[in-house]
């Protein structure tokens, strides 16, 4: 692992800790049940994605908690901006996290597959 790459991971495990503690003091209650699973930054850390549980969540209320956190995403940056004392922060795009489905999709697909293969 490079240098730039642990600063990166750094940069992450910070902002993985600084999100929900900025949500968690935010007025809309519904903010602060939100799971926040990962953070992917960019290399050169201007961008930041976060990735949100999305186990417990109808589409509706996905898109409605998008919503959300695009109008507290200011709050969110300037939160972890004072915290840490940066000069710059990452600007943050929240998405749920539909990795986990689709890898137990596949999963599905390989033993449907298996299952077919067997009773040839």
């Amino acid at each position: 692992m490079t240098e730039a790459q642990i600063k990166i991971k750094r940069t992450e495990s910070v902002l993985l800790e600084l999100i929900p503690q900025a949500l968690g003091g935010m007025n809309d209650k519904r903010l602060h049940e939100l799971n926040i699973i990962d953070i992917k930054c960019s290399r050169g850390k201007s961008d930041a994605k976060v990735f949100i549980d999305p186990s417990e969540y109808s589409e509706q209320e996905k898109r409605d908690y998008l919503k959300l956190l695009r109008k507290a995403r200011p709050i969110v940056e300037t939160y972890c901006l004072k915290d840490q004392g940066w000069y710059r922060c990452p600007t943050f795009t929240f998405e749920f996290d539909e990795h986990l489905k689709q890898a137990q999709n596949i999963d599905d697909l390989f033993k449907k597959i298996a299952k077919d293969r067997g009773e040839e």
